[in-house]
């Protein structure tokens, strides 16, 4: 036998490290945990190759494949959660309450100049619905802004989108959790963020909003366009429960019909997932103890950010395992 070949292995030649994606489920409100998450893995060096989302899991997706995490963090602490539906249109309830395609080009674009998938820093891969044959639709080329426009259209809410031939709605209809889609990048690790597990958070009091050090009251996101839609949409929130009121005149002890929507999906949503997880399981589950939030609480910013980085943090061992790291960071040699 040739001597070359019997020749240890060069030790200043890394052996290549293990891929990762990141699944990103979605969750209404509940979706601001997804930046908690992210900021666990980061701060513990692992990598993120791939993402995979649904609805606010895209968003939240997107926004960190484009580099602006920090940017969406600032904003959504220091915005008045309540108001969030005040940045779309009522519109005559034919296929939906809230028109959001201009809407969600805003949210998106103040924090960040990206408009398409090919200038984003990690792949990412949205999940929407096709509306008419039942399909799940994996978007993942192209426009951004009307990819998020389908994957956050939740029915009954939002009107459906136009995609090419086809209308899209929210992707939690047929897959809250992704796993699949992520496991078709051919990752080595799949971690799954799930907003819906049902499980009570540790802490029962809601949050108090905490004060922002000097250095972070500077927003990252672009404050002119901020301004400009805080501005005009003041007094939406009032304006838009009254045009809801008029045009269905509900019992004041009825649960309204964002409520009424909102709730339904979550519920659908847990028991779907339940049954995709069973049978396509990811390599980790994080499951950020959410069941006391709402899928419109939208003042909770704080406390699901909290809950879906220690979710993170308590499965670190899971993951680092899985991509033989020690606790020091440093890969080891498969």
């Amino acid at each position: 036998m040739d001597p070359k070949t019997l020749q240890a292995p060069d030790p200043k030649i890394e052996p290549p490290r293990k891929t990762v994606a990141l699944v990103l489920g979605s969750g209404s409100s509940r979706g601001w945990a997804h930046i908690g998450a992210i900021e666990a893995l980061e701060e513990e060096g692992i990598p993120i190759d791939f993402i995979s989302g649904c609805s606010v899991g895209s968003y939240v997706g997107a926004i960190y494949a484009s580099g602006s995490l920090a940017s969406l963090k600032h904003f959504v602490l220091s915005m008045d959660g309540k108001k969030v539906f005040s940045y779309f249109d009522v519109v005559f309830p034919r296929s939906g309450l809230l028109d959001g395609t201009k809407k969600v080009a805003e949210l998106f674009s103040m924090h960040t100049a990206v408009k398409r998938f090919s200038e984003l820093n990690i792949p990412v891969m949205m999940v929407a619905t096709d509306l008419q044959r039942g399909e799940k639709v994996v978007l993942k080329s192209g426009n951004l802004l009307q990819a998020l426009r389908a994957t956050m259209s939740v029915p009954g809410l939002f009107a459906p989108a136009r995609f090419k031939d086809r209308w899209l709605v929210d992707g939690g209809i047929v897959d809250p959790v992704p796993v699949g889609v992520a496991r078709a990048t051919e990752a080595d690790v799949v971690i799954a963020v799930d907003l819906n597990s049902g499980i009570i958070s540790r802490r029962m009091r809601p949050p108090k909003k905490k004060q922002m050090k000097k250095s972070d009251q500077e927003p990252k996101f672009n404050s002119e366009l901020l301004t400009k839609l805080t501005d005009y949409y003041e007094t939406a929130e009032t304006n838009f429960k009254n045009k809801i009121n008029e045009l269905l005149g509900r019992d004041a002890n009825m649960p309204d019909i964002i409520d009424t929507v909102m709730t339904s999906i979550n519920i659908m949503q847990e028991r779907i997932t339940r049954i995709n997880l069973a049978v396509d399981p990811p390599d980790v589950l994080v499951q950020p103890r959410l069941g006391a939030l709402s899928m419109m609480d939208f003042d909770q910013v704080e406390l699901a950010i909290e809950e879906g980085y220690i979710g993170v943090k308590e499965k670190m061992e899971d993951i680092r395992a899985l991509l033989e790291m020690p606790t020091d960071g440093v890969i080891r040699q498969r």
